[in-house]
C-alpha cells in the first residue's frame, strides 16, 4: 500500500549509514526553522514504500532524494531544492547553481557521492535521531 504523503512537508530520503549524509541531515535539521522537511533513511520501510509509489529504486540512484508532493528531486536538483528552503548563507549559491547546466552539476554530485564513504566513512547502522528531532523522522 502506498504511503499517505503529507503535502505540507518535503520528505528527504538519505543514506542513513553515510557519515557525510548524516552530518548534512543534521545541518538541514538545525537550519530548518520553518519546519519544511521530514526525513527517512533510504534503508527504511518508508523509503521502500516511497520507491514503490514512485516506481523508482531510490537506493540505486546513489543520491539524496527529495519528495515535494508528487515531484521527486534527485542529485544536484535535490540539494538545490533543500538549500532554497533553508535560511542559510548558502541560499544565493542555490540560485547561482541553476546557471550551471544540470549534466555538469550532476556529474560533480555523482563524483562526490561515489567517494563519500572513502572520504567520510560509514556507520554499520542508520543514525538514530535524538529525542529532540525524532518527530521529524518518518520511521
Amino acid at each position: 500500500m502506498a504511503p499517505v504523503l503529507d503535502h505540507s512537508k518535503d520528505i528527504i530520503l538519505f543514506d542513513g549509514v553515510c557519515n557525510f549524509c548524516n552530518s548534512y541531515i543534521n545541518y538541514v535539521i538545525a537550519h530548518d526553522k520553518a519546519n519544511k522537511f521530514a526525513f527517512a533513511p533510504l534503508q527504511s520501510r518508508t523509503a521502500t514504500r516511497m520507491a514503490a509509489r514512485f516506481q523508482t529504486d531510490f537506493k540505486a540512484l546513489n543520491s539524496v532524494v527529495v519528495i515535494h508532493g508528487d515531484v521527486v528531486y534527485t542529485h544536484s536538483a535535490a540539494v538545490i531544492h533543500i538549500i532554497k528552503n533553508l535560511s542559510t548563507i548558502w541560499l544565493p549559491m542555490a540560485y547561482l547553481a541553476y546557471l550551471v547546466p544540470p549534466f555538469i552539476r550532476n556529474r560533480i554530485y555523482t563524483a562526490f557521492a561515489n567517494k563519500r564513504y572513502v572520504l567520510f566513512g560509514q556507520s554499520e547502522t542508520c543514525m538514530i535521531p535524538s529525542i529532540q528531532v525524532k518527530n521529524k523522522f518518518l520511521n
